[in-house]
């Protein structure tokens, strides 16, 4: 059984592509002075107790939001924490998006079921490399960990785990989720910035 009881997921920061209004998914975009800002607000929300290992997505944006909140510790790369590929979408706005392909737009809105983002990374493919790597997580043998990604990645183990629905927006860039394992096998959300814990979903799977 995994050792692990503990994991603090951190989305990262405001980038310099503008994270906070366009779709950056494989685009790697460095942060920008309100992101680090916002990773040294997310440093103080960490565990008094240090965790035993820190995590980080590949691109750049989480790696720098990893090294600003634990700027004394090694990070591991995870590169199955990136976030999706949105094809054709990526750098644009909703605006963008919705003059681009209004259909398309429309579709991903009412999240008509088998929508996909055009020439981007399916989403079953998605989720399940994000789930490769948290299998590698889960049987790292520490007991706690602080995982510095993306929104969807943040989202997938979070909801996956917990078997909860965070609201559409959540998390925010620099936003923290903290979840604790209760038994084997149950997992709870434990602690959210910056609103209340969510609740439970129908069923964990999106």
């Amino acid at each position: 059984m995994s050792t692990l009881w503990r994991i603090v997921l951190v989305r990262h920061g405001e980038t310099e592509g503008e994270s906070s209004i366009r779709f950056h998914g494989a685009s790697d975009v460095a942060l920008n002075d309100v992101g680090r800002r916002q990773a040294r607000e997310a440093r103080g929300q960490m565990p008094d107790d240090r965790c035993e290992l820190v995590v980080a997505s590949s691109l750049m944006r989480a790696r720098q939001t990893a090294h600003i909140i634990a700027p004394d510790r090694a990070v591991r790369l995870e590169p199955d924490f990136r976030e999706i590929d949105f094809g054709r979408w990526e750098g644009l706005t909703r605006e963008e998006i919705a003059a681009l392909d209004p259909d398309l737009y429309d579709a991903w809105q009412g999240k008509v079921s088998g929508f996909e983002f055009p020439e981007g990374e399916r989403r079953g493919d998605f989720r399940a490399r994000v789930e490769r790597g948290l299998e590698r997580l889960l049987a790292c043998g520490v007991g706690s960990a602080v995982v510095v990604a993306h929104k969807g990645v943040v989202r997938t183990i979070a909801e996956g785990l917990s078997g909860a629905v965070l609201p559409a927006a959540e998390p925010e860039l620099g936003a923290v989720v903290s979840l604790v394992r209760h038994g084997p096998n149950t997992w709870r959300i434990t602690g959210r910035s910056p609103s209340s814990l969510p609740t439970p979903a129908a069923s964990p799977t999106r």
